[in-house]
């Protein structure tokens, strides 16, 4: 367990293992205050830090809307002079029993490499879209109701608890959301110059509708020139919206800001609205990249907690060498209104490994596809069909914020 005074050498550590870039104040004391003291870790040789780790308390959105305890695993890291030792794997094996003693049957992460993972039963289960925006030549369709959209600049921290309202509302609404802790709500206002790219301040614009926030866009604008005139880029921080219209209503203002002919767009839902408001989808650049690795902690509880979009009645066999007392054959038994899940010694129909469980938890990999990459079999004709169609959801999956 890391102590307090031990924070700035621990987090040093971390820091040079990402490369040694530095880091402003305001990050810094931002991440020591989320810190949770208790859920992280240090691998010592003699005086020195070797290896970090650490976890969040968070809570995550699942199929059917449940809010699951879970592991945020962050800040892991290694020191290049004591790899391929085995510091990371003593990490992981305390940390998951860890998670384990405490009760919660979901761990999550954001994966630098994402090769890395998949040995501890981590199976990539969200997918973000970006976007490179060609404002000047792709125009929106707005749906009815856009008009009636008020929008206004505010300065971000003046509206930052009608925000947190608005995000609040969205977290039940689609699976891989993390309800936000107290003190998260920072971590959208940082705003260290060095990560500004030469771009503005982070700037804020929320939207209205009837006198009642509705939803927000926080970006930064950054000026420049070509042969022909104006060339700036709008670079999207984050955008939320309780509605279609103030969805619809927020595009169209980050398309339309003067002088501005790009727009850049990171860490949005695959099945994101903006793909069928656009007038050109080709000249939106638009490329996918995983996000949110999962891995259930306890298969029971993990696969009780969340509702299926069919009926469906299998036993998985599932083999988790990592963590061995996942390994054996579960019956799953669910439907849209709930789900159990337990032991059983039934003849298996599908067998996998946690990390296939881990990447179709949140319903948006199927385990067809897994199948069709040999990483899942069918034992029982016609069980794999079953069980893909009832794991699937009917929104993407989404990991608003980093952690």
């Amino acid at each position: 367990m890391l102590r307090p005074e031990e924070f700035d050498p621990w987090w040093d550590t971390l820091l040079r293992a990402f490369g040694g870039a530095a880091a402003s104040a305001e990050e810094r004391e931002l991440d020591r205050s989320l810190t949770e003291f208790d859920r992280s870790l240090a691998v010592w040789d003699g005086g020195a830090i070797v290896g970090t780790g650490g976890a969040f308390s968070f809570r995550m959105t699942v199929p059917g809307g449940a809010s699951v305890p879970t592991a945020g695993v962050t800040m892991v890291s290694v020191a290049a002079t004591h790899r391929r030792r085995g510091v990371l794997t003593s990490m992981m094996r305390r940390q998951l029993d860890d998670v384990r003693a405490l009760g919660e049957p979901l761990a999550a992460l954001t994966a630098s490499e994402p090769m890395i993972y998949g040995r501890f039963g981590y199976g990539a289960a969200v997918s973000h879209l970006h976007a490179e925006i060609d404002t000047a030549r792709v125009t929106l369709s707005l749906p009815a109701g856009t008009g009636e959209v008020r929008l206004r600049y505010a300065d971000p921290a003046e509206v930052l608890a009608e925000c947190e309202a608005v995000y609040a509302e969205l977290v039940p609404r689609r699976p891989g959301m993390l309800a936000r802790q107290p003190g998260w709500e920072r971590a959208g206002l940082l705003d260290p110059e060095s990560e500004r790219a030469g771009g503005s301040a982070l700037q804020c614009v929320v939207a209205e509708r009837d006198g009642e926030v509705t939803g927000y866009a926080r970006f930064r604008t950054k000026m420049g020139w070509g042969p022909a005139g104006h060339d700036g880029t709008v670079t999207l921080e984050n955008l939320a919206a309780l509605d279609p219209a103030t969805e619809a209503a927020l595009w169209r203002f980050l398309f339309g800001i003067d002088l501005m002919t790009t727009l850049v767009v990171r860490g949005r839902p695959l099945d994101d609205s903006l793909q069928h408001l656009v007038s050109d989808v080709r000249r939106c650049l638009l490329r996918t990249r995983d996000s949110c690795h999962v891995r259930l902690v306890d298969v029971g509880a993990a696969l009780a907690a969340r509702t299926y979009q069919a009926p469906v009645d299998v036993v998985l066999d599932v083999e988790d060498a990592f963590c061995p007392w996942n390994t054996g054959r579960w019956r799953l038994t669910g439907d849209p209104k709930g789900a159990s899940c337990e032991r059983t010694s039934d003849a298996a129909d599908v067998a996998l490994s946690v990390r296939e469980l881990g990447a179709a938890y949140l319903g948006g990999v199927s385990l067809l596809s897994l199948a069709g990459a040999g990483r899942v079999r069918e034992l029982r004709r016609g069980a794999l069909g079953e069980a893909a169609v009832a794991f699937g959801s009917p929104v993407a999956p989404w990991l608003p914020h980093g952690f």
